[in-house]
């Protein structure tokens, strides 16, 4: 197998929410792997410019857009412009999410209905408009940004667990569909990175710390970094007949019921 068969090079990668955490480690990936990158942002243009500078500062060609991923008329809006000012969108990776953490009898129906919207119907969105132009030219790369919660649930996180489980049906659906047009669609699902959200509880005697080290056969919380690997290999032609697929980047947590607190 050639190396070539991963190089993204004249590929134009669109990844939402790319501005931090595990989507700037994905899209970092990707654009050292050749792609030239379109950063979608929603929160602020300060963060946006902050972000591009970012990748660019890393050698990569990359262009940022600010618009919300659930509105249609703006996403189609912007769509057209990065296709216009950019290039054809060779690789969507639909990472924008947001997660609520309350108890389900607790939840109001509004923030359950903020989750689902954002974390699954703005995927739909994206996708939906995307692949127009990816089913004209015969060829394309989708990625939802799963979870481990597409799988199993946890406490408080109801919604969440709901749109992620949604999403890797909706994963499925897209491959059944669009296959035919020489699209693939897969997932990948992360498992517990450290990241800066996850900076408080990562610390030696925290309870929930000791968790995932003593949960994880790795033991270890995840580098943003190891899922690179996974984001350029579905981007690539080496994933050309991989389909309907989601890979757990996760240590091996979904491998294991894990182990006794004082077992070795």
């Amino acid at each position: 197998m050639s190396i070539n068969l991963f190089d993204l090079t004249g590929k134009v990668a669109l990844i939402t929410g790319g501005t931090h955490g595990l989507g700037q480690a994905m899209a970092t990936g990707l654009g050292k792997a050749g792609a030239t990158l379109v950063i979608n942002g929603a929160s602020s243009q300060e963060k946006l410019d902050k972000a591009v500078e970012y990748y660019k500062s890393q050698g990569i060609n990359t262009h940022g857009y600010l618009f919300d991923v659930t509105n249609e008329s703006l996403v189609i809006k912007n769509i057209a412009a990065i296709e216009k000012e950019v290039g054809n969108i060779d690789i969507l990776v639909n990472n924008a999410g947001i997660i609520k953490r309350t108890p389900l009898e607790d939840m109001e129906v509004e923030d359950f209905e903020q989750v689902i919207k954002v974390d699954l119907v703005s995927p739909f969105i994206m996708s939906k408009h995307v692949v127009k132009g990816m089913i004209k030219r015969k060829a394309g790369k989708i990625i939802n940004i799963c979870s481990m919660m597409s799988e199993l649930g946890r406490n408080t996180v109801g919604a969440y667990a709901a749109a992620k489980g949604g999403l890797k049906m909706l994963t499925q659906n897209m491959a059944t569909e669009w296959a035919k047009h020489n699209i693939q669609t897969n997932g990948i699902g992360p498992g517990y990175f450290a990241t800066s959200q996850t900076a408080p509880i990562r610390v030696d005697g925290h309870p929930f710390n000791e968790f995932i080290i003593n949960r994880t056969p790795a033991a270890r919380w995840g580098d943003p970094d190891d899922l690179q690997g996974a984001a350029i290999f579905l981007s690539s032609k080496a994933s050309d007949f991989v389909n309907g697929q989601v890979l757990y980047v996760d240590g091996g947590i979904l491998a294991t019921i894990g182990k006794p607190s004082n077992e070795d």
